[in-house]
């Protein structure tokens, strides 16, 4: 058997291990006292001359002070002798059935013995020297159960035996981290990293370092030090580590940020000193740490809530392995995290993560690569069009398309399909977008008619404004927590003007100014709108400077240092200008969207009308209303607003 199949280990459970032990005590018990099942009573001596003398007794066995008396048959037959005539299985009792205490050399009792075994009285009496390895074996044993249940339980703290670092107590500070190399099943590949261009890139050279240092080192250039993938969750920076580990050709340790935390102080130090060694060992290597938010939080910014002086001592013994006396040559260390800007400024500066990959979430074009990618192990129609696929999910991660695939192909097999085709990636969309549909939910005709007003307003507005998203389809069948939704068709912006934000305010204010304008009276049910829009209204004002009375200011900090301040970075005064601008530029788009549709009323009635009738409508509907959309641009995407 190969070294690589090894066999698994076997599983004690703690409950065999507690039968034994108590198997043993009964074993004991069964060795040293005679059998448990047998009724045995302590009499005086002034009995047991009297038994001894009317001939009751079969046999005497003396041990020291304490002897064991078996009775004859027929005496057991009396009733003197009830109690102790059958054992406690209602069987003969085989005996003893009395015991008497007669004391250290007692010499009128072996004397009377001695006379009655003479005269016939009884048939055999015999003494047996007291055995000291039965009371030995009892008092050690409990100390030996004891002492090997403890080993087992730190045992079983220290991990257990899995990973690197259990097995053995004192084995705790050893590092866990899994080690892949060129034996191993590594199976992901750079090809199998859809889009990332950027990141595969710089990634790429990484391993090029590790496979022909002399290429750089010649001309005097080092090797760098450290990698930090910095993105949104999903976006693929684990995956880019499996593919370096696939790569390489060199050892790979991969481990998570949690490893390191461990319920005994000083573990996490010894644990980064005992991976950094091995790594050495192994040199040239790669380490990869995932979500190393975990240890490498910024140092000294929790005395309000307590310090965790475990937790920083495990980064600086990090820092120091990374950059610091001593130089581990040829050991590069890749991580990743979500959150970049918590991370402590010393882990940050060159000579530790000498670079920051940004692993973004993927445009169109390489969503369709992702899509390709997903795709391959689905039985799919042959006429989908994934460069569709890829208009329909925008902002969509890496992660979110490959639950979009498998979500579709569940929908296809759900309704017996051979193959999933367009339809079903639709309904995946709108599933994992808007969550499941609730065709059961009761609502009432006038809510269902406030609800139709609602969306009509929405795609009204959107419809009637240059750079607010076309709509593509408007659904009053309840999904997830909302009533309705509308989907749209965003354009990809790399910068946005106060125009098209206005814009897009104005459309998301357009279901509640239907309800004022059709029924005079609002509802609780613009709640995602007003505050999508609040958001988009204070972001304009106090981040991007677009507001004309504060002026060119942000009092954005992307270090992200801020939520740590319990003081705003602006006066009183400047917070109610704050106030003020916010609830101005709603209100102008409220008022601009209900201007909008009481010129539009009867067309917006007509569109409730058609919604109520058929619960879904598209774009041909409303072009059939409103004609050509006047504003129309190629190539957009869609998005979804409740």
């Amino acid at each position: 058997m190969s070294k690589d199949n090894k066999p698994n280990k076997l599983k004690v459970s703690p409950w065999l291990i507690y039968g034994g032990i108590f198997l043993m005590f009964l074993a004991i018990n069964f060795s040293l006292n005679g059998s448990m099942l047998n009724r045995s009573k302590t009499i005086s001596l002034s009995k047991f001359y009297e038994y001894l003398d009317s001939g009751q007794i079969d046999k005497v066995v003396s041990n020291n002070s304490q002897v064991e008396v078996y009775l004859k048959e027929e005496a057991l037959k009396s009733k003197e002798h009830e109690g102790v005539s059958e054992n406690f299985l209602g069987e003969l009792n085989k005996g003893p059935q009395y015991s008497v205490n007669k004391g250290p050399k007692n010499e009128i009792f072996d004397q009377k013995l001695d006379e009655a075994k003479q005269a016939g009285k009884i048939n055999d009496y015999s003494v047996e020297p007291e055995s000291m390895m039965g009371d030995l074996l009892l008092t050690l044993l409990p100390i030996v159960v004891l002492i090997a249940l403890w080993v087992f339980m730190m045992r079983r703290m220290a991990g257990g035996g899995t990973g690197g670092g259990g097995g053995q107590i004192f084995n705790i500070g050893k590092s866990k981290a899994k080690l892949f190399d060129e034996k191993n099943d590594i199976k992901v590949t750079f090809k199998d990293v859809a889009g990332l261009e950027g990141a595969k890139e710089e990634i790429q050279e990484i391993v090029e370092f590790l496979k022909n240092p002399e290429k750089y080192t010649s001309i005097g250039g080092k090797i760098p030090k450290g990698a930090l993938l910095v993105g949104p969750p999903g976006t693929g920076k684990t995956l880019l580590a499996k593919a370096v580990a696939g790569e390489a050709k060199v050892p790979f340790f991969s481990l998570s940020g949690s490893d390191f935390v461990e319920m005994f102080v000083g573990v996490g130090a010894s644990r980064v000193r005992d991976l950094f060694k091995q790594a050495k060992e192994k040199s040239p290597a790669i380490i990869f740490i995932d979500e190393i938010d975990a240890v490498g939080r910024a140092r000294g910014k929790n005395n309000f809530s307590g310090s965790n002086d475990e937790r920083e001592n495990t980064l600086n013994q990090l820092l120091t392995e990374m950059d610091g006396f001593g130089t581990n040559t040829n050991v590069i260390v890749l991580a990743a995290t979500n959150r970049a800007d918590v991370l402590d400024k010393a882990l940050m500066r060159a000579g530790r993560f000498d670079r920051q990959i940004y692993v973004d979430l993927p445009d169109i074009r390489e969503r369709k690569e992702i899509f390709e990618v997903h795709l391959k192990p689905l039985k799919k129609s042959e006429n989908l069009d994934t460069e569709f696929l890829a208009k329909q999910t925008p902002g969509f991660s890496g992660a979110d398309i490959a639950n979009v695939c498998n979500e579709a192909a569940l929908i296809a097999a759900r309704k017996d399909k051979k193959s999933v085709d367009k339809q079903d990636f639709l309904d995946a969309v709108d599933r994992i977008v808007g969550g499941l549909e609730k065709k059961n939910k009761i609502i009432t005709a006038e809510e269902k008619r406030a609800i139709a007003v609602h969306e009509a307003g929405h795609a009204t507005v959107s419809w009637m404004l240059e750079h607010a998203a076309p709509l593509v389809k408007v659904t009053i069948v309840p999904r997830g927590q909302s009533l309705g939704a509308a989907w749209y068709l965003p354009e990809e912006r790399s910068i946005v003007r106060p125009d098209q934000m206005l814009d897009e305010m104005c459309a998301t204010m357009g279901g509640r100014a239907a309800e004022k304008v059709i029924f005079n009276k609002i509802s609780t049910g613009a709640l995602s709108d007003l505050e999508k829009v609040t958001k988009q209204a204070r972001a304009m004002v106090t981040i991007y400077g677009l507001n004309d009375k504060l002026g060119n200011i942000t009092y954005y900090d992307s270090s992200g240092q801020s939520e740590y301040n319990f003081s705003k970075p602006y006066s009183e005064e400047t917070a109610k200008v704050i106030d003020g601008e916010i609830s101005v530029l709603i209100e102008d788009q409220y008022k601009r969207a209900i201007n909008i549709l009481e010129e539009n009323r009867d067309k917006l009635l007509k569109l409730a009308d058609i919604l109520i009738e058929k619960e879904v409508i598209f774009k041909d509907d409303l072009e059939d209303i409103f004609g050509k959309r006047p504003y129309e641009r190629p190539d957009a995407e869609v998005v979804t607003e409740a």
